[in-house]
């Protein structure tokens, strides 16, 4: 069984890239958060194919459905005014239809929250020569693993569940998690494209509100909407516009070329409370390097510093600590597994996409030999252009999930009365 989070605050998805729809299962959020569709909508269409003119041609809508876990005493009409769900299905001579409606909003019950959404561009006739026991394999796919990991029962299409099109069940559990920690304790996730190849960015979010923020000091919500509307407005979502800009333009080169190219993303915590986290097993820096590093095509996850650490002594690195707090930040934000209210600071490295359109050496899933040249299909030649969201709710939901494990070991006897 695969969980993202938990054991309190975990999310479970299904769906393969070319299903009919990828659902999700949220589990343990408190009761009482008001959850917007649109507000979780608004990630979705971040993550989005077709959300960028860099990233992949597929162009799916990914309208986000929910059917359990919400309600409204005070207004059932409004609460139940989301999207209609409308089933058609042939019975003997007749077309049987029914519809139900979904939620456009309501209270979290502390029940699992449902959502589910459909799939409406997938084209599996360009995937017909990576079909049956003598279909090519991708370079940098699983397919060789999973067909036989499977005994040859596997979703081959887009790469199945193996597809980046499952990260819909990451943006949807942590679109939850975001707005319970925005609401509790003004915490933000942003992350933002730093490298692109050997193009660096010269700005970085750490720049901004990291080097800039000491002690205890807030960062207001008004300074981060300046930052996101800045970084929405860029060519790819980078703090730096002139990189942005550069690296647009390789990106699009690499796509003319048939290959592809990696990239760096930047992903920060603002406003995160302290003493999340344990000091060994239950580490938060080690389940966020999971976490983290796990995501489809990442191959390097840093914190902090990262691995510029290597080159410094003890004096250059430790953080300095006044009465108001740490007046650096080389920790990242945790130290000992355990947050210390500094911005939690992250950087993952994509490798380039593994489909790409020039000829490679591979072979067929009976391993005989190939000279393997993708025939049809679409893909993001840097898949480091929409990931930027997933890595914000992959953080979220492990930071949700550590504020419910500290408040567990603080009992309050009054919680537990009923008359």
């Amino acid at each position: 069984m695969e969980l993202l989070g938990g054991p309190l605050f975990a999310v479970a998805g299904a769906g393969e890239s070319h299903g009919p729809a990828v659902s999700t299962i949220v589990f343990g959020c408190p009761a009482g958060l008001r959850i917007e569709r649109e507000a979780v909508q608004h990630f979705l269409d971040r993550r989005r194919p077709g959300s960028n003119k860099h990233g992949t041609p597929r162009n799916e809508k990914d309208k986000v459905l929910f059917t359990a876990g919400l309600f409204d005493d005070a207004n059932h009409e409004a609460m139940l005014a989301g999207p209609e769900i409308s089933v058609a299905m042939k019975h003997g001579e007749d077309t049987l239809n029914w519809s139900t409606s979904s939620y456009e909003y309501g209270f979290t019950t502390g029940e699992p929250i449902s959502a589910i959404v459909l799939s409406t561009t997938s084209k599996s006739q360009h995937y017909e020569q990576f079909s049956g026991s003598r279909g090519e394999v991708r370079p940098g796919h699983t397919d060789l693993v999973k067909h036989h990991k499977s005994q040859g029962f596997v979703d081959y299409r887009g790469g199945g569940r193996s597809s980046y099109r499952s990260t819909i069940t990451d943006v949807v559990g942590g679109s939850i998690a975001r707005l319970y920690l925005q609401e509790t304790f003004g915490t933000v996730f942003l992350s933002s494209i730093c490298q692109v190849g050997d193009l660096k960015s010269e700005q970085r979010l750490a720049d901004i509100f990291v080097e800039n923020v000491f002690g205890t000091k807030a960062v207001s919500q008004a300074d981060v909407a300046s930052v996101v509307e800045k970084m929405e407005a860029a060519t790819i979502h980078s703090i730096d516009a002139n990189f942005a800009h550069e690296a647009g333009e390789l990106i699009k080169e690499t796509r003319k070329a048939g290959d592809s190219i990696g990239a760096m993303v930047e992903v920060i915590a603002l406003n995160v409370p302290a003493l999340l986290g344990e000091p060994l097993y239950q580490s938060l820096k080690g389940r966020l390097m999971s976490t983290l590093g796990g995501l489809h095509a990442v191959n390097a996850c840093e914190i902090g510093a990262g691995a510029e650490v290597v080159r410094r002594k003890g004096s250059e690195n430790n953080d300095p600590i006044r009465s108001d707090g740490y007046q650096g930040n080389n920790h990242g934000g945790m130290l000992g597994g355990m947050t210390t209210g500094k911005p939690i600071v992250a950087r993952i490295g994509f490798k380039p996409t593994s489909t790409i359109n020039l000829k490679q050496q591979s072979v067929r899933k009976d391993l005989s030999e190939t000279e393997y040249e993708l025939s049809k299909g679409r893909h993001d030649p840097c898949v480091g252009v929409r990931a930027g969201v997933t890595l914000e709710s992959r953080m979220a939901i492990e930071v949700m999930n550590a504020v419910m494990m500290h408040q567990a070991k603080r009992v309050d006897v009054s919680n537990f009365q009923l008359f």
